[in-house]
């Protein structure tokens, strides 16, 4: 995964224009395939709950509120009846959210992560940022997830209950995950990876925010030769924090968004995954169409 001229990197396989990155390697034969995966009818949450107190990186935040003004108001009204409005005394009550996308579990766009100012398929940041964020890549402009999950449980494999932060994830580790298993990967195929890290979350937040493990360079190759259209795993980055080489933090992701368009889902809750064995399943993630954002919150779903 080392840095080409930029000349190397776009346009992408996908064509010039393209914004859905890799997965366009998700097609219908494999939705149907993926759909072939549910048995049981056992839906698995792989999200965590959000609130102001979850762990975030430093510059991010959430704030949500109560608006109830209306439990007054409505009584005041022309319609109003003795408690609410209307004979049937409705009320209601809304809350307001201050936040940014990107914290909690969440997907990223393909317009978040940069190599310089150039982003997945070249666009320089100059091009394509606007006030409400950027005219192209935005989280809106890739489609519904629906495919073939795969959680491969690195922390059983080093046969501890986590890994430690900065401890990298290698080629070995993944293919004793999936020999386990009795797994291969397939180009369109979803693959997340289970360190244990996310154990910390609500329990030692500090210190699942100051590090984490991840995937090293050599498995992100992997990911990308392998024509994965996502990728994740229980941290709230991906690939290894302390970096695996000093001068190149978050080169992982980076990498995998830029060059490749693999899309990474972030802070995902697997241990529950783990605890049942589930290591294939149907995965499913609808995120919110906001149009230009580098993030949506999403909760998926891993169905078997």
């Amino acid at each position: 995964m080392s840095t080409a001229a930029p000349e190397a990197w776009w346009p992408s396989r996908y064509g010039a224009d393209d914004e859905a990155g890799a997965l366009n390697e998700i097609t219908a034969e494999g939705v149907v395939a993926a759909a072939g995966l549910v048995r049981r009818g056992r839906v698995h949450d792989l999200a965590h709950v959000l609130d102001e107190h979850v762990p975030a990186f430093p510059g991010r935040s959430f704030r949500q509120y109560l608006t109830t003004n209306y439990h007054h108001i409505n009584r005041r009204g022309a319609n109003a009846g003795p408690a609410g409005l209307g004979a049937n005394n409705a009320n209601w009550i809304v809350e307001q959210v201050t936040a940014t996308q990107q914290m909690g579990t969440h997907l990223d766009g393909l317009n978040h992560l940069q190599d310089g100012d150039r982003t997945y398929n070249g666009h320089r940041l100059a091009e394509i940022v606007e006030d409400h964020g950027t005219s192209r890549l935005g989280i809106d402009t890739l489609p519904q997830i629906v495919t073939r999950g795969l959680c491969l449980d690195i922390a059983a494999v080093r046969g501890v209950e986590r890994l430690d932060g900065g401890d990298v994830v290698t080629p070995d580790d993944v293919r004793v995950a999936l020999d386990r298993a009795g797994l291969t990967v397939r180009p369109g195929d979803a693959v997340l990876f289970h360190t244990g890290w996310g154990g910390l979350w609500g329990v030692d937040n500090a210190t699942y925010a100051h590090a984490e493990p991840g995937p090293g360079v050599e498995v992100g190759e992997w990911l990308a030769d392998a024509r994965v259209a996502l990728t994740g795993a229980d941290t709230w980055s991906f690939g290894a924090y302390p970096p695996e080489h000093k001068d190149r933090p978050f080169v992982v992701p980076q990498t995998l968004n830029t060059r490749h368009g693999v899309l990474v889902a972030e802070n995902l809750r697997l241990g529950e995954l783990v605890r049942d064995r589930v290591a294939e399943f149907l995965l499913v993630v609808s995120h919110a169409k906001l149009r230009g954002a580098t993030g949506a919150w999403v909760a998926p779903l891993a169905i078997t």
